[in-house]
């Protein structure tokens, strides 16, 4: 019979797969001798049959959880539900990739109003166990029956109030029965029946919900968010309770082996004394250091930093370690890779591999190349801070640095977002209902909770900026404003929040670029030792030239030149250039834009100096350059001294049904070959002039656009000879130049061998290939991409990610047909997927040239490409 169930020593982290990194861990931890509370797990597999069976756990599976329940019994010496001496458990989910707080968990599970009195009279401590047994009742019935948590609470705020106590440690034993009555009584009201006392009945039911948490909406989001598969499921494990709150000789807490902000090497963590572990995480009680616990249990400190040593160099990696105490008993409740900001994780694997403990390799591993974005954005700009207001400062819980304008619930951050403002969260704390709020945030701040609260964790996984437990944050949410003091803030205000401090301004506060420097340049160069692929940029202006280069481009894979054409000075001889009626007119208003081309693409050279640039001649449909609406047309027709007739009747002839796949690319040059003529005459005159004056020796790639016919290449290609024959003649300068093609026309990519007989190169423009691959219209397809990801159509928005499966294999055959009939043939892609890291590793394994992505993604097109050739050896084609 198939196992679906392992005691945690049976298991290690080889078996990761099946006892999610949870179970893996805590098996590993037992294997190796370290105070695990004994336990067992039940697997991912179990999960999966489990929505196989239509959600019903199933004879066989209840058989194997209660048989190693009962070994669990043997070792402890405890009894499950016993009246004398009971076992409680904890069941936690966990699945394969870590997902804080975005699953369920379950604490004191075997508590019943039998057990609690057994409970109260082994530790001698009825406070202990009413207050173990209200928490149970609470989560059982929050995440087993679905009861909001808020009436609970609602409940448990009044008894407070009503007994004129802060804590909920301040409660007494009485104070406690009595809640717990009123928890089953709200147990009862709300799902029409009592609160189970059957203890076995209670795991089940609690495995289950563990089962269905794995397909609740914010795990669902979680799992979109960072790229982890539907199908693995999650593990449940089920282990002895040990406890934190049994009296001022117990806690519990949460620390990191280093810094995960910064990665500094020095213990980070928190903890809380007479606790449990949600506590610390919830935000409920303001936590201490961890270095405090020195002075308050130095045994317990000091053994915590010994197996803090041995769990990172165990697991080579910086560690974040769950931790109870139990009447002086330090125990180790779970240890996993710790979440971290990319700046930490930069210098944590730098400093590893410093210290002999990972090899270059596995330092490039370590970062996913998508973080990288959270280095590459705006800090505060110094001046502007000196002069700012800092209203109050709370803890530094995720670096960076943000403004935006203040919402209190998450619904209302995202339709912000979706309108284009910068909205921050501000929360009391956060919770996983939030999670969608928070993607859609440019910063989060909470007035509770400490640097391992959800509202941190959760941050610092995303790079958002975050300043948590700013306690004299007050907030009145029906209201709709915050008050500090005898400050109020109103929804809508602008606030700056500096994640590196914890400070919160008010208003604005001008941001500039961050200074790559230090680690992050050591690992780039690392990342550059093992790519094999060219990292290009899609840069149109000298501005965008430059910063491609700060961050590592090796060239242009794609200058845009319409985007020239849209300023103040230039758009009007371009329109000018349309509403020509004759082809003299036409030629009279290219002279006038001939200069303007010439020098920017003389700029772009000259910063590039010989680096290869790739320049695609004109693409849009010509109507992108003309109003369309009434008003905007007859300003046009007075600023020009044309009729309002004749622009409104080329602006109709213009007009397409759908333009994009229209008369556009190179079917504007069939149609008005003198426009490229007049781009290629820049280009080249461009590279002329810098030969001449600075010695350049300039290599342009010419490159046209939409192609789907030889012959279209071929007629337009004859144009471009012909334009640079002439300017090489008459200025006596030789030129080296590349004509090539953009393969974003199906019919390109099945006749690549076709093409190829004219072109030297080929550029994949991913975005048109996959919107004509599909028959998506890039434009419109953000209105149904959405349903289909959320409904499993499909994995993954094919415009942010290269679709293998038909836009590859398209790219497959171009790539073969096309060095079937050109060997030297350059490759290269230069669509939005050019800076996606999982594209990037397709591009790897086609073996094409290069990549080329917008500025800001070049190191991160960097490390994936250094990624792909270490995950890729001996796999290309």
């Amino acid at each position: 019979m198939k196992k679906f169930v392992y005691d945690f020593m049976e298991g290690s982290m080889d078996l990761k797969p099946l006892l999610g990194g949870k179970g893996a861990n805590l098996a590993e931890m037992t294997r190796i001798g370290l105070p695990v509370p004994s336990g067992f797990t039940v697997t991912t597999e179990a999960c999966n049959e489990y929505y196989v069976k239509n959600t019903v756990l199933w004879d066989e599976l209840k058989q194997e959880i209660f048989q190693h329940l009962s070994y669990l019994e043997e070792s402890s010496g405890k009894r499950f539900g016993d009246i004398h001496n009971p076992l409680l458990v904890s069941v936690r989910s966990g699945s394969v990739f870590s997902m804080p707080g975005m699953m369920d968990t379950i604490l004191n599970l075997g508590l019943n109003d039998e057990s609690v009195e057994g409970l109260a009279k082994v530790t001698n401590n009825e406070r202990f166990a009413y207050d173990s047994y209200r928490r149970f009742i609470q989560m059982f019935g929050d995440v087993v029956l679905h009861i909001g948590k808020y009436k609970f609470d609602t409940v448990l705020e009044k008894r407070k109030q009503e007994k004129q106590v802060e804590n909920d440690i301040d409660l007494t034993s009485e104070d406690l029965k009595f809640l717990t009555d009123e928890f089953k009584k709200i147990i009862e009201r709300e799902v029409k029946h009592k609160f189970p006392q059957d203890v076995k009945q209670q795991l089940l039911m609690a495995i289950e919900a563990v089962f269905k948490s794995w397909n609740n909406p914010r795990a669902k989001v979680y799992r979109r968010i960072n790229d982890i598969p539907d199908h693995l499921g999650t593990a449940v494990t089920i282990q002895m309770m040990v406890f934190g709150n049994m009296g001022e000789t117990s806690g519990t807490g949460v620390a990191f082996t280093r810094n995960p902000s910064n990665g500094e090497k020095k213990l980070f963590g928190e903890f809380l004394m007479n606790a449990q572990g949600e506590d610390v995480v919830a935000g409920i009680r303001t936590p201490q250091e961890i270095q405090a616990l020195n002075e308050k249990m130095p045994d317990a400190y000091n053994k915590f930093i010994e197996l803090c040593e041995l769990l990172e160099k165990h697991y080579m990696d910086m560690q974040d370690i769950e931790f109870t105490i139990e009447r002086g008993e330090l125990y180790i409740l779970q240890t996993r890779n710790g979440k971290r900001t990319t700046n930490a994780a930069i210098n944590i694997a730098v400093d590893m591999v410093d210290e002999g403990l990972i090899s270059k390799k596995e330092a490039i591993m370590r970062v996913d190349p998508q973080q990288l974005d959270q280095l590459l954005h705006p800090t505060f700009d110094e001046e502007d801070l000196k002069n700012a207001e800092v209203i109050t400062r709370g803890l530094p819980a995720s670096s960076g640095a943000s403004y935006g304008k203040i919402y209190f619930s998450p619904e209302d951050v995202v339709k912000a977002n979706s309108s284009g403002e910068k909205a921050i969260l501000v929360r009391h704390e956060t919770s996983p209902e939030d999670i969608e709020g928070m993607v859609a945030s440019v910063g989060i701040l909470t007035a509770r909770g400490g640097m391992t609260s959800h509202a941190a964790v959760v941050a610092r996984g995303m790079g958002k900026c975050c300043v948590a437990g700013a306690g004299e944050v007050k907030i009145d949410e029906a209201s709709r404003i915050f008050k500090v003091r005898d400050q109020v803030f109103h929804e809508g205000d602008y606030i700056s929040l500096n994640g590196n401090t914890g400070d919160v301004y008010s208003g604005e506060i001008k941001t500039e670029n961050p200074q790559l420097t230090g680690n992050f340049q050591i690992f780039m160069g690392w990342a550059d030792q093992y790519r094999r692929l060219k990292i290009r940029t899609n840069a149109d202006t000298p501005r965008d030239t430059k910063q491609a280069l700060e961050f590592g481009a090796e060239g242009i894979g794609l200058c845009r030149t319409e985007h020239m054409f849209f300023d103040d000075t230039r758009i009007p001889v371009v329109r000018r250039m349309i509403l020509s009626r004759t082809i003299e007119q036409r030629k009279k208003a290219l002279d006038l834009l001939l200069p303007m081309q010439r020098q920017d693409f003389k700029e772009i050279f000259e910063a590039m100096g010989e680096k290869p640039v790739t320049i695609r001649l004109l693409d849009p449909p010509l109507h992108e350059f003309l109003p369309h609406e009434e008003e905007d047309i007859r300003a046009l027709a007075k600023g020009m001294e044309i009729s309002y007739q004749q622009i409104k009747e080329v602006v109709s002839d213009l007009k397409e049904f759908n333009p994009m796949l229209g008369h556009r690319g190179c079917r504007l040059a069939i149609t008005y070959p003198e426009i490229y003529q007049m781009q290629v005459q820049a280009i080249i005159e461009a590279a002329v002039e810098l030969k001449k004056e600075k010695g350049l020796e300039v290599v342009p790639e010419i490159m046209v656009p939409l192609v789907g016919e030889l012959k279209e290449l071929q007629y337009v290609k004859d144009i471009i000879t012909k334009t640079v024959d002439e300017i090489i003649e008459d200025s006596g300068v030789d030129i080296k130049y590349l004509v090539g093609t953009m393969i974003e026309v199906p019919r390109a990519a099945i006749t690549a061998d076709e093409i190829a007989k004219d072109a030297e190169f080929f550029s994949f423009g991913t975005n048109d290939l996959t919107q004509m691959t599909y028959g998506f219209s890039r434009d419109d397809a953000g209105a149904f991409i959405k349903e289909y990801v959320d409904k499993n159509i499909l994995e993954k928005d094919p415009f942010q990610r290269i679709d293998r499966d038909g836009v590859g294999k398209l790219m497959e055959i171009a790539v073969d047909l096309g060095k079937k009939t050109r060997a030297d043939l350059k490759i290269g892609i230069c669509g939005e997927h050019g800076g996606e890291p999982n594209s990037v590793e397709f591009c790897h394994m086609l073996n094409l040239d290069y990549v080329s992505c917008s500025p800001y993604r070049v190191p991160i097109a960097r490390l994936a490409a250094a990624q792909a050739a270490i995950n890729n050896k001996d796999k290309l084609k």
